[in-house]
């Protein structure tokens, strides 16, 4: 099929409702979505504990939190199949080539970017607000989530970032979720899918929709940024 045609079909696949289509856009919002949610309070609360506290291997915490930035994905989902296989550790739960197994797929993928995004962002707050807070005799949790409020524009560059690291990953998704058409396909690997058939339509219209999510991350987190410029300077 002609780009150009097949570039037209794509955009009639998207405004006609095709329900294949969309079952695939909404296996991956729900999957990304509940992956960077599960991940999200173990991340950050472990980036602001490196990030405040002086321990024994600090150095070689915060090392690994941003190597841990670099895994490959496909690394990450052999680890969990053979984690999740029937044989596995993990495969009493059955999860293998399910949402759930894609879900801890996209858990595991976010975490190191909301932990090292946290971890930055903790680190490049102003120490006074702990400091104060200490003083007026502040609870622990309570000098965290005022520590946390103070960086909360880079936590939140940390969920956007994190949401789009895990929506345009193919690797793990493809290894645990198996591809299953109406239950694990996801935007990345049903375009990987299309694509080997033949058949650019569909990958086209995928493809649309990944980049305008992308743009949508990413003017968010545009101004996310701008908040944070204007909140500094009228600090």
């Amino acid at each position: 099929m002609p780009l150009l045609d097949a570039t037209a079909h794509a955009f009639a696949l998207l405004f006609s409702g095709d329900e294949a289509l969309w079952r695939i856009v909404w296996v991956s919002l729900k999957t990304s979505i509940l992956g960077l949610l599960l991940a999200a309070p173990p991340a950050v609360l472990l980036g602001y504990a490196i990030a405040m506290h002086r321990f024994p291997g600090r150095r070689v915490a915060v090392w690994l939190a941003q190597a841990a930035l670099s895994l490959p994905t496909v690394l990450i989902g052999l680890l969990l199949y053979l984690l999740l296989s029937r044989r596995g550790p993990m495969g009493g739960l059955a999860w293998l080539f399910t949402q759930e197994g894609v879900i801890l797929g996209q858990m595991v993928i976010g975490m190191p970017v909301l932990l090292a995004f946290t971890l930055a962002a903790v680190q490049a707050a102003d120490p006074r607000y702990a400091e104060t807070a200490i003083a007026h005799g502040a609870s622990t949790w309570r000098v965290m989530l005022t520590v946390l409020h103070e960086a909360r524009y880079g936590v939140m560059a940390a969920v956007i970032s994190g949401f789009g690291r895990v929506i345009s990953e193919v690797g793990c998704a493809l290894m645990v979720g198996g591809n299953i058409e109406g239950q694990t396909r996801t935007i990345t690997t049903a375009i990987a899918l299309e694509t080997s058939k033949g058949e650019f339509a569909q990958g086209i219209a995928l493809g649309i929709v990944l980049v305008s999510l992308a743009l949508l991350m990413n003017g968010a987190l545009v101004l996310l940024q701008g908040e944070a410029h204007t909140a500094g300077g009228r600090c």
